[in-house]
């Protein structure tokens, strides 16, 4: 696991509980563990999907025509 990876699940899991007392500022410490762990996993879903979607672009960017940049320049 990589400190990238890291920081994004904390950044989930802060953002989470940060919209959760936005929410409901007499949320117990329950519901903010809950809220917590929802961002955590939430950012490890989101991630994978990015990935997926990312993947699915390279695996479909050999077969489009490439451009050629010295046309651009004239």
């Amino acid at each position: 696991m990589g400190i990238e990876k890291l920081v994004e699940e904390a950044a989930g899991a802060f953002a989470a509980d940060k919209a959760l007392e936005a929410v409901d500022p007499n949320a117990g410490l329950l519901a903010k563990g809950a809220a917590a762990v929802a961002g955590f996993e939430g950012v490890n879903k989101l991630t994978d999907v990015l990935e997926e979607k990312s993947e699915a672009q390279q695996d479909a960017a050999p077969d489009a025509p490439a451009t050629d940049q010295d046309d651009q320049d004239s």
